[in-house]
Formats: C-alpha cells, sequence, structure tokens
C-alpha cells in the first residue's frame, strides 16, 4: 500500500466549507471512525475534562506501575541473588555472571518484533495482560500529558529496587534446607508477577474507545481530545510503508542511540550492584540495605525530570541534565577517585541511579513524535530492542580479569552517556529544523488529518515536540 492511498478528498457541498478540504480517509484511524458512529449529540460537551484525565489515570497509571515494578524487580532478582549465595551455588565467576545477567534481554531482543506485529492485530490490554508488557496505554493522553505519565508509572524501577533491597534482606534470614534463600525469592517475585499480568487482562482498557468503565460521553471526549497529538489512536490494519517509514527516520535511529547510552550503565550497574558496593568492604546484609537509596534516588530523579519535562516542555533537556549528572559525573566518580575514598564512590554509585531518568524522557519523544499506528509500534520495538541490546552490553563490560575494581566498566559508563548527550542535541536541532521547514509551508487545514494514520512525515500540519 502506497502512503497516498490513505487519503481521498472530496469536494463541499456546502458554501460556508469550499474552503476547506473535506478529507475520507480510507483506512484511518479507528478514532476517526468512532466519533464519525457515537459523536454530535452534544454529550462530551457536558463532560469535565479535568476530572476525565483523573479518571483516566486511576484506570491506567497504577497498573502499568505494577507492569513496571515487577518487571524490574524480576530482571534484578539476580543482583540481589549475588550477595545471596547464587554464585557459590551455581559455581559462577565474573564472566558466566554477565552472561546469566543478560539472557533475559536476548530473549526480549528477539521476540520484541513478532511482538510489536501481536500487539497491533490483537487488543492491546489483552495481549499486554498475556505477555505484562508495559507499553502503547499512553494514547489516553495528550502528548504535553504524556511524560507526566511514563514517569509515575517507570517510577515502578526505583520503587523495585527498594522493595527488592528488603525482600533480599528478609530472606537472607531464612535457615531452611529445602530450599535457598535466593530460590524462595524467585518463587515469590514469580507468583507476584503472575498476579500483575491478570490485573492487566481484566482491568486494563484496550483503548479510549472501548472503555467499559467510561460513560458514552467520556469515551467520545476522550477520543476528541487526542486531536491535537495528530498520532493516531489505533489501526488494526499492518502497513508495510509505515515500517519503512519508521526504518528511513532519522529519529528513529538518534532515539536508538539514545536508548542504547542509556541503557549500558542500567544493564552493568543494575546486574552487578550489589557486587560494586560488597567490593567496598560491606557485608551483604549492609550491601542489600545499602541500595536502597539508589532507589529512592531513582524514583525522585524520575518524577522531576517527567514532571519538568511536561511543565517546560523540556524532554531534550532533561535528558542532557541527567545525562552528565549520572553517566558523566557519577561514573567519574566511581572510575577516578582512590579505592581508600569509600564515601565518593558510594556517592558515584547512587548518581549513576539518575541515568535511568532520561529514559521516560525518551519514550515520551516517541510517543509524541511519532504519527501512523504502524510506525508507532515499530518505532516501539525499535526503542525497547535498543533497550535490550544496551543492557545485553552492560554486564559485558565487567570482565574477570578486571575485577574488584572493574575500572574498563565504570568509564563505559561515562562515555556511552557523553554519547547521549551529543546525540540529543543532534535531536533537538533536527525536531527543530523539521518545525520551521513546515511552519514556512503554511498549509491549510485538512479536516480530521488527526485521525487519518498518516506518519507523522505524512502529516505536514504535525509538529514535533522537545
Amino acid at each position: 500500500m502506497a502512503p497516498n492511498d490513505d487519503l481521498v478528498y472530496r469536494s463541499q457541498s456546502t458554501a460556508e466549507e469550499d474552503t476547506l478540504e473535506k478529507p475520507a480517509f480510507n483506512d484511518g484511524d479507528k478514532a476517526l471512525e468512532f466519533l464519525r458512529r457515537e459523536a454530535g449529540d452534544g454529550e462530551a460537551e457536558l463532560v469535565d475534562e479535568k476530572t476525565l484525565v483523573r479518571k483516566i489515570d486511576f484506570m491506567i497509571v497504577p497498573i502499568m506501575f505494577a507492569c513496571y515494578c515487577m518487571q524490574y524487580l524480576d530482571k534484578s532478582l539476580l543482583n540481589y541473588a549475588s550477595v545471596m549465595g547464587i554464585l557459590d551455588d551455581a559455581h559462577l565467576d565474573t564472566e558466566q555472571y554477565g552472561t546469566l545477567s543478560l539472557i533475559f534481554y536476548v530473549a526480549f531482543l528477539a521476540f520484541e518484533m513478532p511482538h510489536a506485529y501481536l500487539m497491533q492485530r490483537f487488543p492491546t490490554a489483552k495481549y499486554l495482560g498475556v505477555m505484562v508488557c508495559c507499553w502503547g496505554a499512553v494514547v489516553a493522553y495528550k502528548r504535553d500529558e504524556q511524560p507526566k505519565r511514563v514517569g509515575f508509572w517507570y517510577i515502578g524501577v526505583g520503587t523495585a529496587t527498594i522493595f527488592g533491597s528488603l525482600m533480599s534482606f528478609g530472606f537472607q534470614h531464612y535457615t531452611g534446607t529445602t530450599f535457598s534463600a535466593w530460590q524462595i525469592m524467585f518463587l515469590v517475585i514469580g507468583c507476584m508477577t503472575m498476579l500483575v499480568g491478570s490485573s492487566v487482562l481484566l482491568f486494563l482498557p484496550d483503548n479510549p474507545m472501548t472503555a467499559r468503565r467510561l460513560t458514552h460521553a467520556e469515551r467520545v471526549l476522550a477520543v476528541e481530545r487526542l486531536r491535537e497529538n495528530q498520532t493516531g489512536v489505533e489501526n488494526k490494519h499492518f502497513k508495510p510503508y509505515q515500517v519503512l517509514a519508521c526504518l528511513s527516520d532519522p529519529q528513529t535511529w538518534l532515539l536508538s542511540i539514545i536508548t542504547i547510552a542509556a541503557s549500558i550503565p542500567n544493564g552493568a550497574v543494575g546486574s552487578f550492584q550489589s557486587i560494586l558496593i560488597k567490593g567496598f568492604g560491606f557485608t551483604n546484609y549492609q550491601t542489600t540495605l545499602l541500595q536502597i537509596p539508589g532507589g529512592v534516588i531513582a524514583v525522585t530523579s524520575v518524577l522531576l525530570a517527567t514532571w519538568s519535562a511536561a511543565k517546560f516542555n523540556a524532554r531534550a533537556a532533561n535528558i542532557i541534565l541527567w545525562s552528565a549528572m549520572g553517566g558523566i559525573l557519577g561514573g567519574s566518580l566511581l572510575a577516578f577517585l582512590p579505592e581508600d575514598n569509600r564515601a565518593g564512590k558510594m556517592a558515584g554509585n547512587y548518581l549513576t541511579h539518575v541515568v535511568g531518568s532520561f529514559l521516560p524522557c525518551a519514550y515520551s519523544f516517541a510517543a509524541a513524535n511519532t504519527g501512523g499506528h504502524t510506525k508507532k509500534v515499530t518505532m516501539n520495538a525499535v526503542l525497547l530492542m535498543s533497550f535490550c541490546l544496551g543492557n545485553i552490553l552492560g554486564p559485558l563490560t565487567f570482565r574477570d580479569k578486571d575485577k574488584p575494581l572493574y575500572v574498563p566498566a565504570k568509564v563505559t559508563i561515562v562515555v556511552v552517556d557523553s554519547v547521549a548527550i551529543l546525540t540529543t542535541v543532534v535531536l533537538l536541532l533536527y525536531y527543530r529544523w523539521q518545525n520551521k521547514t513546515r511552519d514556512r509551508a503554511n498549509l491549510a487545514h485538512t479536516r480530521d488529518v488527526e485521525f487519518a494514520d498518516l506518519t507523522d512525515r505524512e502529516n505536514k500540519e504535525f509538529r514535533y515536540k522537545y
């Protein structure tokens, strides 16, 4: 299917609309079909928008928060298990432990593209419930509302660090012989994850048009208010040309580089944090509890980053700020301070936790600046694959021959976050150039183009957020 096949224009029948083009969109967004069928009775005008947003928040954000929390807790269990006996029980050296840490992301990477296709073909919430995946619900919000919501559920990462540290500390006091302490922890978290997946299946709506807990008028307003996004809501038809459009879009690869750069420290420190802290001379119990402040810092930085990104429309500025603070400053303290400066080393370790605060900003870039449903799911797949790649590379920077200091791994954090800053500057310049080019064109508004399922590059009325 060619891009222009989706858009067919017809002439106007009323004099007052002669200056407007009224498109009949073939295979447009489902939201357009919904509005043409359901809107027009004026009910939506009686709904208070702020009340509706709070209602949508309550329906979506807690569930996505729980998903992020359990997803991160699941994959970080190995970090806690490293001071609970798994290294000795399984006879693991540094490289073997690193390989074990990255296997999770190898599977993640291999299945990301099939997941992207299936998530478009099947009802989103049902598919997410089965897969306990955490993306796709941002379509309930306007672009300027997305960073705070993404940030709120992304604080599940920091919360998981706090919860996991306390749980690990508790299980270290287990003295039974049937299972080891780390095995019991894995079993408990696995059961909790299945419960969260069930809640997604039961309670998360697939899209605003079918949300059963919204009234008819609320559903109409929930869809109508998304016009300004110009990114659409849902289209179940897979459009190969939009896949190619995504893969040929410069912003795709710039965001991919930023995501990889953020994920390498995440994979490295996330998997080896217990080993690093214990290497400073702390006991197993102390090592576990000393990870709690890192979780608090992660939560705080995510909230600050996403709040300021939404309030000041400053996604790029936040990526640069938190990369400099966490990656360059934190990584430098870890890599270059004398080994007897334990306090400085711990400060550097804690600062690296703020690196994760710019990932929600990168994801928000993708959600706000990608139009066309097939292109959006392709973009999400590319970024999640980039996330996986970074988390695969991160543990590989820790080598047995570098212990106990692991200086090359720490220097890598500084380097990759410097790359993230430079790439963000290029992305910012690209968005500004695109917007200025479109502003100069000064095109007339095309009716219902917001829900035509056009890509951001096809829709010349689209403006990029940065």
